[in-house]
C-alpha cells in the first residue's frame, strides 16, 4: 500500500513538474512585430431611437472599421509568419485576432438591432 502511495505521488509530482515546465514555454505574450498592429477603434453607439442620417453616419463608420480592421488582421497574419515565435506568441496573436471578430459581430448586431428599431418605428409611414 505504502509503495502505491509513493508511486502515486511520484507520478502526480512529476506531471506537476511536467505542467510547470509546459506552461514556461507557453507565456502566452504578444510578440513586438504583432504589437505594432493598431487595432481601430470601433463606430459610436447608435442611439435607441435612430434616424436615418444617424443610420446612414453608423453604416459609413462600420465600413470604415471593416476596412481598418482588415488592415490590423493583415498585420497579425505577418506577424504570425515569423519563425521565432513561441507557442504562447502564437496563442496571443490568434486571441488579438479573434477579438478583432467579436468586435465587428457586436458592431454588426448593434447595427442591425438598430434597423429593426427604425424599421419598426417606420412601419406605418
Amino acid at each position: 500500500m505504502t509503495r502505491i502511495i509513493v508511486l502515486l505521488a511520484s507520478v502526480f509530482l512529476f506531471t506537476a513538474v511536467q505542467a510547470q515546465s509546459d506552461a514556461d514555454e507557453y507565456e502566452v505574450v504578444l510578440p513586438d512585430d504583432a504589437q505594432k498592429c493598431v487595432l481601430p477603434v470601433g463606430s459610436d453607439l447608435i442611439p435607441e431611437d435612430a434616424d436615418i442620417e444617424q443610420l446612414k453616419a453608423a453604416k459609413a463608420q462600420i465600413a470604415e472599421f471593416q476596412k481598418d480592421v482588415l488592415v490590423f488582421r493583415e498585420c497579425l497574419d505577418a506577424a504570425q509568419e515569423n519563425p521565432t515565435n513561441t507557442e504562447g506568441n502564437k496563442q496571443a496573436i490568434v486571441a488579438s485576432f479573434n477579438y478583432s471578430v467579436d468586435m465587428e459581430e457586436r458592431m454588426a448586431a448593434s447595427f442591425n438591432e438598430a434597423i429593426r428599431s427604425y424599421k419598426a418605428r417606420n412601419a406605418s409611414d
